[in-house]
């Protein structure tokens, strides 16, 4: 049977970068991967895994590549296993190779031939006023942490006794495990990639050489941040394994409710309560912002609902050049607990009210035009 074009094989134009290549490699190669098909579909997985291997062996190294793009499959010898690129003339294949199945497997990188791991990374919750999200400021948190067992001093082992090196891998933390027609390196089973047995653990950190205690952090709060964002704190996560990378604490803000203020974004939203007679006649109140109060002119006959934008007295956020606005949302209020004498100048009012019709009510006529249907 003749051979597919390489690119076909692996499903990238002929002007594919070398990471267009490998990542297609990649998705091919754990399709394929013979772990991954078992049954009736092995045989065909198998050859479909070859394939994809002998296209990214050819295509991934820029002499052979330069070969097979002027001539083709004549242009290459697929028996040729010397070259610029090393012992198995792949170039960068080994290198990917070994990428695509630790990807497989789980590999988190090497240290001295031993599995390493990046430790986990941990998440806190930290409440703040509105006024502090604006502001910034710096606090202090307490975390977990870990710090070296006194009992065993930090090497996990129950005093008098000591650490063995694990006799299934020898101390390397892999073994090699055959895989079909080629062998796999794998995480030692025995000592989980550490290289190393604890025949008698330490009773007081159970094998681990590490004590789980809490520590305290300096936290900085940037001015402007909003609720949900977080704040990366680097290698303050659990501790990885076998000398590998601490994780990451990550600070989540929370902003607790306002009394009065509502974030938008980098704008605020406040209800302004304003009397009946403040609201019909006119004038000047004032209002509050984070930074101290202002003052708003009402125009006569300002009616509820009606909103005022007050420029640059909201947040300015994180990112952002410009602080953004408060909007100031006018609720009038309808007096209560009147004394009779009230009760009397208001029905006196009402009363002039209607002698003067519809103009008094600038929302009555257009609701009385839609409403009246109801009435009839």
């Amino acid at each position: 049977m003749a051979k597919r074009d390489f690119y076909e094989v692996l499903g990238v134009p002929k002007n594919a970068s070398d990471e267009e290549i490998k990542k297609a490699y990649r998705k091919l190669a754990m399709k394929h991967h013979p772990d991954r098909n078992q049954g009736d579909s092995a045989k065909a997985a198998e050859e479909r895994f070859k394939e994809a291997k002998e296209a990214y062996e050819m295509l991934s190294d820029a002499q052979k590549r330069a070969a097979y793009d002027q001539h083709g499959h004549a242009g290459v010898d697929p028996n040729m296993r010397a070259g610029p690129g090393g012992a198995d003339g792949f170039g960068g294949f080994s290198e990917s190779f070994g990428d695509i199945f630790g990807d497989i497997f789980g590999g988190r990188g090497q240290r001295g031939g031993r599995q390493v791991y990046r430790g986990a990374d941990l998440s806190y919750a930290m409440e703040i006023s509105l006024e502090e999200a604006a502001a910034g400021k710096e606090s202090q948190i307490r975390i977990p942490s870990w710090d070296n067992c006194d009992t065993c001093k930090g090497s996990g082992a129950k005093p008098g006794t000591s650490v063995k090196t694990c006799s299934t891998c020898h101390g390397s933390g892999t073994v090699q495990v055959r895989q079909g027609f080629f062998s796999v390196q794998q995480t030692c089973p025995h000592c989980h990639g550490s290289g190393k047995i604890i025949p008698e653990p330490c009773p007081a950190c159970h094998g681990q050489g590490k004590i789980k205690r809490q520590k305290t952090l300096e936290i900085k709060i940037p001015s402007g941040i909003d609720d949900g964002q977080r704040i990366r704190s680097t290698g303050n996560g659990e501790p990885g394994q076998n000398g590998g990378p601490s994780g990451d604490l990550y600070i989540e803000v929370r902003l607790r409710k306002h009394d009065i203020f509502e974030r938008e974004g980098d704008d605020l939203h406040c209800q302004v309560p304003v009397p009946m007679t403040t609201a019909a006649l006119g004038g000047e109140i004032d209002v509050p912002t984070l930074t101290g109060k202002a003052s708003i002119d009402l125009p006569e006959g300002t009616q509820s609902g009606k909103t005022f934008r007050l420029r640059g007295k909201g947040i300015k956020g994180v990112r952002s050049s410009y602080p953004g606005d408060l909007y100031c949302h006018i609720a009038v209020e309808t007096p209560v607990k009147l004394t009779e004498q009230q009760r009397k100048l208001l029905r006196d009012l009402d009363e002039s009210f209607k002698k003067g019709g519809l103009r008094h009510s600038p929302n009555d006529k257009g609701w009385f035009e839609k409403a009246k249907s109801f009435f009839s």
